[in-house]
């Protein structure tokens, strides 16, 4: 169906099988449907919709670049803010570089203690592995770091040893730092 549709674009003459496919895959309708949705995230970028591919990689690099700069500052653009960040908290400033131990030197970054003043009540603990670690991934951004004993004052029932399964799990998926070790342990947030 999408050699069809190419050469549909293209403005080529089809084969008599190319037609039988054209007909019965309803080409037509997939083109229409691929030409609205390219029409509409060309719209949603505020791009012209006659773009060739080069065009629209350089637009996307650029683009890029500035999202990256953007995060460097602080700013972060929720896809999903009601999900991502639903308690509308700005993102607390990393202060440390992971895995080197130095401190970043940027003017007005926010320290380690203002970081993780985030006030936290009690949370239901979930019964389910994959929501437990979501459940302690979104605590941990809200916070920025977290130890044991903040963890297990989050939420209601949850147990020393599924609360550091948790955090680990975070650390390594890349999500969270740990550092420290037995009691003195404590968790970062990666950003």
């Amino acid at each position: 169906m999408y050699n069809v549709l190419e050469k549909l674009r293209a403005g080529e003459e089809l084969t008599a099988k190319e037609r039988v496919i054209h007909e019965q895959g309803l080409v037509s309708v997939l083109k229409q449907i691929h030409d609205e949705l390219d029409a509409a995230v060309f719209a949603a970028y505020g791009w012209p919709a006659k773009l060739s591919d080069e065009e629209i990689l350089e637009r996307l690099v650029a683009l890029n670049h500035e999202r990256a700069e953007e995060e460097k500052r602080g700013i972060v653009r929720w896809l999903r803010p009601e999900f991502q960040n639903p308690l509308g908290k700005k993102e607390a400033v990393q202060d440390e570089i992971p895995g080197t131990g130095q401190k970043k030197s940027k003017k007005g970054a926010k320290t380690a203690a203002s970081a993780t003043s985030v006030k936290i009540g009690k949370r239901a603990w979930p019964k389910e592995l994959p929501q437990q670690v979501a459940a302690v991934r979104d605590l941990l951004a809200e916070s920025g770091t977290l130890d044991l004993g903040r963890s297990r004052a989050a939420f209601k029932g949850a147990k020393d040893e599924a609360l550091a399964s948790s955090l680990d799990s975070l650390a390594a998926l890349g999500l969270a730092v740990a550092s420290g070790a037995g009691q003195g342990r404590s968790w970062s947030a990666v950003r």
